[in-house]
């Protein structure tokens, strides 16, 4: 009887101390996005400001946002840069022209001179392609020759693409600035843009003779530079709450993986990308771990289109649940509200299934978190979607790295 209180007493010391190793793990892999982002933003404002304003001489003059990206990674990239862009989840955002393409020669036939590239792989000749065809360019390798070139400030690849993400929806964000601006269109730094005449009375707005641009410079530098910091701070607090759960997941997928089992990823606009690019972490990870059976449940157009044309937009996931969940596999769904009814019923599904349920969730958890609807819950505690995303990306990461580390 001894010797088994004995074991039951080291069985208990060991948990403990693994929880307190996976504790320091997950706040050293905190410190460490941290460290990155102050670095590269810091660094980058003035850029991400200027550039900005490029962008959004280009879309005034017709231009378009191609993403390009072949790699499993860059497309999640390439489609989630699109999607923000074309369907805006800011109040009173316009939606501008954006698509994404996998192919160099799918760009040379759609690229226009006006055309704005954003380059996900480190592909060189899609820049000079890009670049033949008098399109602004935009990369992230350091040998590229794009016209704006960021060099993630990390040779951790889930933390660069984390600062890319963030990048890319900062631009996303504050190009609407400019817009606002329109004697600055043009790139001029004195003179007036728009003459309405006679009718300037009764259209004031048409008359704007803005002649300084460097005002309204200073002023998005000093938004990139707040925007950086608030989602640095909600990457840490999404991190140091959701440790526990964060690990008990990763011990849930390991625990999937080494009895044959498959993990399903689904979400919805950018949070359907986001579970393209954890899937494609699990499945070909940029990282020396080993690659992971995973399923993206947001990849086939032609299923999500029969489904929520047939049966109803909440089903989408539900089905394809049923169609490739069995029991011991497990579930990871990605919502900013955690109030979507179809990650909800394929929450459900899941667990009648026996699937094991892991929810990235925004807000304050929604009925995700309300209800207790996943396994493992995190919350990142905010409302603004774009950063919610961003601090999401890290949780997915991390757990990522938390499945390898016994």
């Amino acid at each position: 009887m001894a010797r088994v209180a004995g074991a039951g007493r080291r069985a208990r010391r060991g948990a403990g101390m693994r929880q307190a190793v996976d504790s320091e793990r997950v706040a050293a892999l905190s410190a460490r996005r941290t460290l990155a982002n102050g670095r590269f933003f810091e660094r980058e404002a003035e850029r991400i400001a200027r550039l900005c304003h490029r962008m959004a001489e280009r879309f005034a003059r017709g231009g378009r946002l191609i993403a390009l990206g072949s790699s499993p990674a860059a497309r999640s990239d390439m489609h989630h840069v699109a999607v923000e862009f074309v369907h805006p989840v800011i109040v009173g955002k316009r939606a501008l022209p954006a698509m994404g393409l996998a192919t160099v020669p799918d760009m040379e036939l759609i690229a226009q001179p006006d055309d704005i590239v954003i380059v996900f792989d480190p592909d060189e000749n899609a820049i000079r392609t890009a670049g033949r065809r008098g399109c602004l360019t935009i990369g992230f390798c350091p040998d590229a020759e794009a016209e704006w070139t960021f060099v993630p400030a990390t040779d951790d690849p889930f933390v660069a693409q984390e600062l890319v993400e963030t990048l890319y929806h900062v631009l996303w964000e504050l190009v609407h600035v400019f817009f606002d601006h329109k004697g600055l269109l043009e790139g001029r730094s004195t003179g007036t843009v728009h003459d309405a005449g006679a009718s300037s009375f009764l259209y004031p707005f048409l008359a704007e003779g803005e002649d300084d641009l460097e005002p309204v410079v200073a002023d998005v530098r000093s938004s990139v530079l707040m925007k950086a910091a608030e989602v640095a701070e909600l990457r840490r607090e999404t991190l140091a709450e959701g440790a526990d759960e964060l690990r008990a997941a990763g011990a849930a997928l390991r625990a999937t993986f080494e009895a044959g089992g498959k993990l399903l990823a689904l979400g919805n606009g950018g949070s359907a990308t986001d579970a393209m690019d954890a899937v494609a972490d699990f499945r070909s990870p940029p990282v020396p771990l080993p690659a992971r059976p995973a399923i993206d449940l947001t990849e086939d157009p032609a299923i999500l289109t029969a489904i929520a044309n047939d049966i109803g937009v909440d089903a989408v996931f539900a089905r394809q649940v049923i169609a490739y969940g069995q029991s011991g596999d497990a579930l990871l769904a990605i919502s900013t509200s955690g109030n979507s009814v179809n990650v909800i019923e394929a929450l459900a599904e899941g667990r009648r299934r026996g699937l094991r349920t892991i929810a990235l969730v925004g807000y304050d958890g929604g009925r995700v978190a309300a209800e207790g609807l996943a396994d493992h819950p995190i919350v990142t505690r905010s409302q603004h979607i774009p950063r919610i995303q961003e601090a999401q990306a890290s949780a997915y990461h991390v757990l990522r790295e938390l499945v390898e580390m016994e």
